[in-house]
């Protein structure tokens, strides 16, 4: 099996968002895998700022040539900010999952129980491969 990408330093769900957690602030994106999957991104919609979020909300979508993903909020918060960038460069979520083509940020309390870690997220997609 090929060595995948995913950074252990963040958190995963099982719907392919990452999540960096700094301090009380969560910065969210898709997986290098989800943006794979979907190929080349022509559209983001990211959820609007002060918007109160509960885990597992639709928080926006994702629009490739191949379908529409939604993009669920992986923890419950108040969305601080937004990657404003996206809007006229939505490819940045294919070319860099990880660092510029982050979605959103939420001001979280504490609690990331739910998430993945590097090696359960490398579980998930090996499961999905069998």
């Amino acid at each position: 099996m090929a060595a995948r990408d995913i950074p252990a330093d963040l958190s995963y769900t099982r719907e392919h968002e990452w999540v960096r957690i700094d301090g009380s602030v969560a910065t969210v994106g898709i997986t290098a895998h989800a943006a794979s999957a979907l190929g080349d991104v022509v559209y983001v919609q990211v959820p609007e700022l002060g918007r109160e979020v509960a885990v597992g909300d639709v928080a926006g979508e994702v629009e490739s040539h191949k379908s529409v993903s939604e993009i669920f909020a992986p923890l419950e918060g108040e969305v601080v900010a937004v990657n404003v960038e996206l809007e006229g460069a939505p490819e940045l979520v294919s070319a860099d999952p990880y660092g510029e083509g982050w979605l959103f940020r939420l001001e979280v309390p504490e609690g990331t129980d739910d998430l993945l870690g590097a090696e359960e997220y490398e579980e998930l997609l090996a499961s999905l491969d069998a």
